[in-house]
């Protein structure tokens, strides 16, 4: 069931998204030549514990993954656009770096993910992470009282498209709420004009993701790492948002 959450829930979501918002900022502060990837879990698990939040991760196992899920962070290196395990890797100079992190602050969900190079970074990498941002904020642009959710995922497609990159409909935007994935699909592609509509009370996080050369995905070993079925380096990006009359609030900005 797609669920409408009052204003005043909505006010109360703000804690969530604030600590998301900051404690990703760290993270990615962080995120230097050498640093191994369980040093930014540990420091993620750090900082839940001090803020007295809940992961959305820890013991997270649905239907598409090895679970149940025994991190805090999604860490994916490079070609790795999802679900990336923190494993014993150092990072090196020009790595692409996606971090997603979601958590329950007082029994309310906050998602965001933000995507970096580590060191000297190589311009296609910043194009390719550039285009993940510029689609994000084509999708919240869209999210308007009235529209439909195909109208987001055709501005997200269409920003992927103009860059040139395809785009992998397996994974996507998703409701949000008490729980961090809830009955509402966003894919990254669409047409205008079609899907649920948009309404006051709606929250959900939009996450715009795609590699350089291919729609197709692999599954690690470990049953949860998403890969560019040919190597290729992939971004990620993602706000949660709350409609509003006035329009989009993003919680996680």
């Amino acid at each position: 069931m797609i669920e409408l959450h009052t204003p005043a829930e909505i006010d109360r979501m703000r804690a969530a998204g604030a600590f998301v918002r900051d404690t990703l900022a760290a993270l990615s502060a962080q995120a230097m030549v050498g640093v191994n990837l369980l040093d930014l879990e540990r420091a993620a698990r750090a900082a839940i514990a001090e803020r007295g939040a809940t992961s959305c991760y820890w013991d997270y196992a649905p239907s598409f993954g090895n679970g149940p899920f025994h991190n805090v962070i999604c860490l994916s290196v490079n070609d790795a656009a999802q679900h990336g395990l923190p494993h014993d890797y150092r990072l090196r100079d020009g790595d692409v770096l996606s971090l997603d992190f979601a958590v329950s602050v007082d029994g309310w969900v906050a998602d965001a993910a933000v995507t970096v190079i580590v060191g000297r970074p190589d311009p296609a990498d910043q194009r390719l992470i550039r285009s993940t941002q510029e689609a994000l904020a084509a999708g919240i642009e869209a999210a308007q009282p009235g529209n439909r959710i195909g109208d987001i995922s055709a501005a997200i497609g269409a920003v992927a498209a103009e860059y040139g990159y395809p785009v992998n409909l397996e994974f996507g935007g998703h409701a949000v709420g008490r729980t961090m994935h809830g009955d509402l699909f966003i894919p990254n592609d669409g047409r205008p004009g079609r899907g649920y509509r948009i309404r006051p009370g709606l929250v959900f996080a939009l996450e715009p993701w795609w590699a350089k050369t291919t729609s197709r995905i692999r599954m690690d070993a470990d049953g949860w790492t998403v890969r560019s079925a040919d190597g290729s380096r992939a971004a990620h990006t993602e706000h949660t948002l709350a409609i509003t009359p006035d329009g989009p609030l993003v919680l996680t900005a």
